[in-house]
C-alpha cells in the first residue's frame, strides 16, 4: 500500500498562487494531481513521471507548474494566475510502474474568489 499525504490547499482571490505538495509513503513511477469541481467529472491537472515527463491539462497549461523531488518522494504543483473555474478539490494521485499500484490522497480544497 501506499499512502500520500496532500497539504497546501486554501483560499485565494484570482490572480493568486498556491502551491500544493503531496507526499508518498514509498517511491512511484509517476505522480500527479486531478481536481474535481461540484458537479463535474474528476480531470487530470497535471502529472510527472520520476525521469521529469509532464503533462498538463489544457486548461492549466501555461499557469501550474508540477514538479518532483525523487529524494522526498514528494510532487509540487504550483499554480499561479488562479480563476475561479480552478475552484475545486485537488486530488493527488500517484502509479507504480504499468499501473500495478495506484494511490489517491483524501482531496485538499482549492477555492478561488472573484
Amino acid at each position: 500500500q501506499v499512502q500520500l499525504v496532500e497539504s497546501g490547499g486554501g483560499l485565494v482571490q484570482a490572480g493568486g498562487s498556491l502551491r500544493l505538495s503531496c507526499v508518498a509513503s514509498r517511491s512511484m513511477f509517476s505522480m500527479g494531481w486531478y481536481r474535481q469541481a461540484p458537479g463535474k467529472e474528476r480531470e487530470l491537472v497535471a502529472s510527472i513521471t520520476g525521469g521529469g515527463s509532464t503533462n498538463y491539462g489544457d486548461s492549466v497549461k501555461g499557469r501550474f507548474t508540477i514538479t518532483m523531488d525523487n529524494a522526498k518522494n514528494t510532487v509540487f504543483l504550483q499554480m499561479n494566475s488562479l480563476k475561479a473555474e480552478d475552484t475545486a478539490i485537488y486530488y493527488c494521485n500517484a502509479r507504480s510502474a504499468f499501473f500495478t499500484t495506484e494511490a489517491w490522497g483524501q482531496g485538499t480544497q482549492v477555492t478561488v474568489s472573484s
